[in-house]
């Protein structure tokens, strides 16, 4: 049939052309962007496997950056712990040499100076060796756990943990403090007075007050029990003028903790606690509403309980006599056994964290080698495709051409 008004030749090749083109854009888009995979519209399935291959492969990523800083840590542990054991090991030559009989009393009195000072100085590392302001060497970190652990996978709770150990040397000690009971009705707990010693602020000297942290502050007062551990904020605190006094700041978390516990157990208002305004590291507790109930007077126990480093052993070893000295040896070498135990530990962790961070790196690797396979372009099938999609776009476009040439052939009817 010859018809001008409705030219199908045309038709289907604008139709043709319509459709190459596409193709013709998708492969430059390919080959201009290096994705296979532009938008959903590409490949559905795709893009959900390459990005959930994305999100991996960042994490594999971090993880390896999390491994790579936590065997600094663990290094910048395990170096100090060096240090720790060459002064034991001075330590206990001292402590040989002074259990000679060739020795005066003078002349180990004079070693036990610096027995003493290198004594002073572990318990100092263990106190303050730190990681980006963290404190390592003294269990202080996790709640007084010691256990770190290291994020070394891409997904949810993939670590690998360690717990160093407390490296200081001071001794647990188990204190009771000031308990005034001249009065049930309103009985008051002193922080600052231990048996006429200076309490909480005196347990150690003021420049090694960073071995108070762990320290554990136990409050009982009419039948509910409180407890506050002190944390290397609180000593930080006390360098600041505002905040001169660390039983002052340990008092009023204690009296907010304690008001708490007897708002729970009997009402409010039924007991007043109160840190006095003098600021003196005292708290008080009253029964505020006449008559103190039975079995629930305000009576107060306390105790202050010291946090034990694993190298206390040696805490009050001196090698001023021969015997000291003796004893001295026995608890150094027991310090050393603790320290080679730690030092061990920390090692196979880092031996761990290498072999991990090797294999995340692998893993990574091969994720990008997939989600590659998934999501590039492959430049031979693109480029082919390309050159397919220009000739038809040629080829198409001279046949249109052609089509709409077509109609012109009616006029030779007419003549």
């Amino acid at each position: 049939m010859t018809v001008i008004n409705t030219n199908v030749s045309s038709l289907n090749a604008q139709a043709a052309l319509a459709s190459n083109a596409r193709g013709l854009n998708k492969a430059m888009q390919q080959l201009s962007t290096g994705k296979r995979i532009s938008s959903a519209a590409d490949d559905a399935a795709g893009l959900a496997i390459s990005t959930r291959l994305t999100a991996q492969i960042k994490g594999l990523n971090q993880a390896v950056r999390n491994g790579n800083d936590a065997i600094s840590l663990v290094q910048i542990a395990e170096g100090a712990s060096v240090e720790i054991t060459n002064m034991l090991q001075r330590m206990r030559e001292l402590a040989v040499q002074s259990a000679n009989d060739t020795n005066t009393d003078g002349d180990r009195s004079f070693l036990d100076l610096e027995f003493q000072q290198l004594k002073t100085e572990i318990n100092r590392i263990g106190s303050t060796v730190q990681w980006n302001g963290v404190n390592v060497l003294d269990g202080s970190f996790a709640n007084n756990t010691g256990t770190f652990k290291f994020q070394v996978g891409a997904n949810a709770n993939q670590v690998i943990s360690l717990k160093i150990g407390d490296f200081r040397s001071n001794k647990n000690t188990d204190l009771v403090v000031s308990v005034d009971t001249t009065d049930l009705a309103n009985p008051v707990f002193d922080l600052n007075d231990n048996g006429g010693q200076s309490g909480l602020n005196g347990l150690f000297d003021p420049q090694d007050n960073q071995a108070l942290v762990g320290t554990t502050v136990t409050l009982s007062a009419a039948g509910r029990q409180v407890q506050y551990t002190i944390t290397s904020d609180d000593i930080m605190d006390i360098a600041d003028p505002a905040n001169p006094d660390l039983a002052e700041n340990i008092a009023d978390k204690l009296q907010a903790k304690l008001k708490d516990e007897l708002d729970k157990a009997y009402g409010s208002g039924v007991y007043e606690v109160t840190v006095p305004s003098t600021k003196d590291g005292t708290i008080s507790v009253a029964y505020a509403s006449g008559a103190t109930p039975s079995g629930s007077n305000g009576a107060i126990q306390a105790s202050i309980k010291v946090a034990a480093g694993d190298l206390s052993g040696i805490d009050n070893e001196s090698i001023d006599t021969q015997g000291n000295s003796n004893s001295a040896i026995l608890a150094i070498d027991d310090a050393l056994d603790v320290v080679n135990s730690e030092r061990a530990k920390m090692g196979a962790t880092i031996n761990r964290l290498q072999y991990a961070v090797d294999n995340l790196t692998n893993v990574s690797t091969r994720s990008s080698e997939a989600r590659s396979r998934i999501e590039d372009t492959d430049y031979a099938q693109s480029t082919m495709e390309l050159a397919k999609r220009q000739i038809i776009q040629q080829a198409a476009t001279a046949m249109l051409a052609q089509a709409n040439q077509q109609p012109q052939q009616v006029l030779t009817l007419l003549k």
